[in-house]
């Protein structure tokens, strides 16, 4: 039960890292989108849930491994063509915040922080670093783009 636990576990950092820094796998050009971090940290979670239960249930321990590995791999597929479907519905092009002013609306350090920016389309706050400190209510500007992340530099 011991590696459906490990392997649960890595697929929930994987799934939280995805959801929280974007997909892990965007800056790597395999297959055109074929590998989402957050369809593999789903699979992986399944996976082991799945053994979980089964080896619960009783099932040999092979059975445990043959249904848990059917069960990720449908359930990365089925995340894979979600993913696929809400990118593609998504409201036009992603704009490129590069250039764009804001303030700091949280410290901000080469760890993270969060900006409201001034720009069209910019209604939320985005996730932020910066390579110096920059405190709460400090104007800046962004410098670099990637995923759903930014770059700042105080202004």
């Amino acid at each position: 039960m011991l590696p459906f636990l490990i392997v649960g576990g890595v697929g929930l950092a994987i799934l939280l890292i995805s959801l929280v820094l974007g997909d892990i796998f965007d800056h790597f050009e395999i297959g055109e989108g074929a590998i989402s971090g957050t369809a593999l940290g789903i699979a992986a979670v399944v996976f082991g849930a799945a053994g979980v239960l089964t080896t619960q249930a009783g099932l040999e321990p092979v059975w445990a491994y043959v249904l848990a590995a059917a069960f990720a791999i449908v359930a990365y597929l089925l995340a894979l063509l979600v993913v696929k479907r809400l990118t593609k519905s998504s409201d036009g092009v992603p704009v490129n915040a590069v250039g764009l002013t804001g303030v700091s609306t949280s410290p901000i350090s080469p760890a993270g922080g969060e900006v409201s920016l001034d720009g069209p389309g910019e209604i939320e706050r985005r996730l932020a670093y910066s390579d110096e400190p920059i405190p709460e209510g400090r104007r800046i500007r962004v410098v670099e783009h990637s995923g759903t992340r930014v770059k700042v530099v105080a202004e």
